[in-house]
């Protein structure tokens, strides 16, 4: 039977169990805790927690809650900035922050938003099929535990050099996982990113974050209190997959490009995902739901520790009540098993047939494998004996919390010394300065692998089921509509330059944050909102500890400043393969950065492209000859050093209102902000988005200024945007510039054709054009000629 249903059979041979009673009766006995990644220290503390050796079962609970990946031991001390920087003012809109499974952000009407975004990056280096499509399980999950219904997607994926052999693999791999999963569960993909440098050639990054809605009164949180009320474990049976599969694998460092103990990795089943979020949502509208957890990392020792330890008495399990696809496990297994698409409920007497007679009704099996009590303990039995007896928030919450020793790295002056120019300003390498050096660097920077269209990835993801997708990529932030009859909804955007965070992570987290900032405001969007996904090194390296520190700090600091603050997020560490104290031994820092924003009417919502001829094109911002860790450094010349370009949240606030405000008031046509590549990769993806060209000027805003046309052409100063404006609207734009301190230019009109009329082109005045056609090919070209 699905309601309740009977544990699978077991073999007659009962194995001899490590009991508590033998624990304590064999405190000698020497358990393989190293094995399991814990260091000598920890298992003393745990020696100490306990009064007693633990048992296996108790062991390998401890092992998983206390790996990084589970107790952000090494950057706990640190996050706390997060909260410390958030005022009265940035909480107004935040209903549940950080701590719970995600974050929660009111949005008017008596609706709400979760989203949070979360990494798996080790596992799809072993298995880049199922370590993509389950980090997109587990992330969905995360959001359906507080609630809400799953409305959108979002992955932010960095691969090794596109040359290399085994590149083709994991990227192959990890497109088909993620779409594969997503699409299966009838989610939009709406945006992401996508990056290739060697430095991630062992340690790719795939970070996935999922947005869900919920009204107010609908919010669920993971908590088991109660005396009396049961423990439910519902969804997917449990098996050998993913035992210690993420909380060991995003744990220790690669040696040799593998781990050293390799867990195998989760298997995902997205229809049985589907099927879970119905009979979530049903439970939560019948209200026989006290608290929830999903099942991801750590598994039943996550959801089971985590439950106890934020109620308000203890809990007790019997692990024979599992329900296994496997019944060869052993208890230190089944505890520890990552298995996909399962969730913990706690469920009161009283509710418990209603329970089971909606899981039963979605086909879904469930289990009553414990019930809450007044112990404070967490007691679980297996076989009629009992293996763990603990305090849960010793298990959970109070792990070790480590100082790590950083310091800034020693071969940082040097790289930062390295800048594309040499002293005095003077050009270290050659600069385009005729027409035609300009027109072909533009052209190969446009079909170089990270500012070609990422259309070969984004084609095999549905962007618009469910019908509520009113932007996606290639525009600036993903829009969806939350409520049908009002229109209202949400923006979202992520980013993140790890060649800027390399020269100053501080600076480096907070541009990332800005162009977050930006991107949303372009949309017309108001930014309320963040999550972040924290890629770093080994933090046993103090270089790579530093980088760390530096943008958390930078992070938090420049949230204060826009008056948004991080609702929750996830840090992921040991991304390295080097020697500590190398400027290679690890991937560039990588803190990705996602904004969340709201519309009143998504009918509002600014796509970025130009839309017909007759528009008039401004420059919004002040460009600076900024051209260190650029994309013309990196393609033309295969360089980095120097510093990042300035930052200014001052001059970001400024044109967030100048956007917002222009988009709710039909000002603008498009709007798309500047960034990688520069000015002329933006006109030119502006004119490849419906096909309709631009004819523009340089010489205004190179006075103005004070650069030459190569720098504000390939410049990528920061808080600057195009649009393009109807003639009768240029005066009100104007004023609101004007008004807010934004600078701004008229650089030309859109519609323009190529000298022999035979189709669009982007013409800057006395310089060169390059037809669209021939845009287009090298655009769109590149990532198919690559992958296939």
């Amino acid at each position: 039977m699905t309601a309740a249903s009977t544990p699978a059979a077991r073999p007659d041979a009962r194995p001899t169990l490590d009991t508590v009673e033998n624990a304590a009766a064999t405190p000698d006995e020497q358990l393989p805790y190293a094995a399991l990644g814990l260091k000598p220290d920890e298992y003393a503390r745990i020696v100490d927690i306990l009064d007693r050796r633990p048992t296996a079962a108790e062991l390998a609970m401890y092992s998983v809650m206390w790996s990084e990946h589970c107790s952000y031991k090494s950057s706990k001390n640190h996050l706390r900035k997060f909260g410390d920087k958030v005022t009265d003012e940035m909480k107004r809109h935040l209903l549940v922050g950080i701590g719970e499974n995600a974050g929660v952000v009111d949005i008017g009407d008596g609706w709400a938003v979760t989203f949070k975004v979360e990494s798996h990056n080790h596992p799809s280096y072993v298995e880049p099929y199922q370590g993509a499509a389950t980090g997109v399980g587990g992330i969905v999950r995360d959001i359906i535990s507080m609630g809400a219904r799953p409305v959108a997607v979002m992955d932010q994926l960095r691969f090794g050099a596109v040359d290399h052999p085994d590149t083709a693999r994991v990227v192959h791999g990890v497109v088909s996982g993620v779409g594969g999963y997503g699409n299966s569960l009838g989610l939009p993909n709406i945006g992401g990113e996508l990056v290739f440098d060697s430095c991630y050639q062992g340690n790719p990054l795939v970070n996935a974050l999922c947005l869900g809605v919920l009204r107010h009164e609908d919010i669920h949180l993971a908590n088991a209190s109660g005396t009396g009320n049961k423990v439910i474990l519902f969804g997917a049976r449990t098996g050998g997959d993913g035992i210690g599969g993420a909380s060991i694998l995003a744990s220790e460092t690669f040696e040799g490009g593998v781990p050293a103990k390799r867990p195998s990795v989760q298997v995902g089943d997205p229809f049985m995902e589907k099927v879970l979020i119905e009979c979530c949502l049903e439970l939560y509208a019948a209200k026989v739901v006290e608290g929830i957890q999903d099942l991801g990392a750590a598994g039943i020792s996550c959801a089971t520790s985590e439950l106890a330890s934020n109620g308000d008495g203890g809990m007790h399990v019997e692990l024979d009540d599992v329900l296994l696809r496997d019944p060869s496990l052993n208890a230190g297994e089944i505890l520890m098993s990552e298995s996909q698409e399962r969730m913990m409920a706690v469920v009161t007497p009283e509710k418990l047939d209603a329970f089971l007679a909606i899981t039963a009704k979605w086909d879904v099996e469930t289990s009553v494998i414990g019930e809450v009590n007044g112990t404070g303990r967490l007691t679980i039995d297996h076989h009629g004996q009992r293996i763990v007896d603990v305090d849960p928030k010793t298990v959970a919450h109070e792990g070790p919390v480590y100082d790590r020793p950083y310091a800034r790295p020693a071969w940082l002056d040097g790289l930062n010394a390295d800048s594309v120019s040499g002293p005095e300003g003077e050009a270290r390498y050659a600069r385009p300065a005729t027409g035609i050096e300009l027109r072909e660097t533009a052209l190969r920077l446009i079909a170089s692998p990270n500012l070609a269209s990422k259309e070969w990835v984004t084609n095999q993801y549905d962007r618009f089921v469910q019908g509520n997708t009113a932007l996606a990529q290639p525009d600036d932030g993903g829009v969806v509509r939350v409520d049908e009859e009002t229109g209202l909804g949400v923006a979202l955007a992520t980013d993140a330059n790890g060649r800027f965070a390399k020269l100053d992570p501080r600076t480096g987290a907070q541009l990332a944050l800005a162009e977050a900032y930006r991107n949303v405001a372009a949309t017309g969007a108001r930014p309320l909102a963040v999550t972040d996904c924290l890629n770093f090194g080994s933090p046993e390296d103090p270089d790579s500890m530093w980088q760390l520190v530096e943008a958390i700090e930078g992070l938090a600091d420049g949230c204060q400043e826009l008056g948004v603050p991080v609702t929750g997020g996830n840090v992921s560490l040991y991304n390295g393969t080097g020697e500590p104290g190398q400027i290679d031994s690890s991937i560039h820092p990588t803190p990705v950065v996602g904004v969340l924003g709201v519309l009143d009417d998504v009918a509002h919502a600014t796509p970025t492209g130009f839309r017909e001829a007759g528009e008039v094109i401004f420059l919004l911002g002040t460009t600076r000859g900024e051209l260190d860790g650029s994309a013309w450094a990196d393609v033309v010349h295969q360089h980095l050093g120097g510093l990042p370009p300035r930052l200014d949240l001052a001059a970001e606030k400024a044109l967030a209102g100048v956007l917002v405000n222009a988009s709710r008031d039909d000002l603008v046509v498009s709007a798309h902000d500047v960034a990688d590549g520069g000015l002329v990769q933006t006109l030119l993806e502006s004119a490849l988005r419906f096909g309709v060209g631009a004819s523009v000027s340089l010489a205004e805003v190179c006075e103005r200024d004070g650069v030459t046309p190569f720098e504000l052409l390939f410049s990528e100063s920061t808080a600057r945007a195009i649009v393009s404006v109807p003639r009768n609207e240029v005066q009100k734009l104007a004023d609101s510039c004007v008004a807010r301190g934004v600078p701004y230019a008229r650089l030309g009109e859109t519609g323009a054709l190529s000298a022999d009329e035979e189709g669009e082109a982007l013409v800057v005045e006395g310089l060169f054009e390059i037809p669209l056609a021939e845009a287009d090919a090298a655009y769109r070209g590149t990532l198919p000629a690559i992958f296939g």
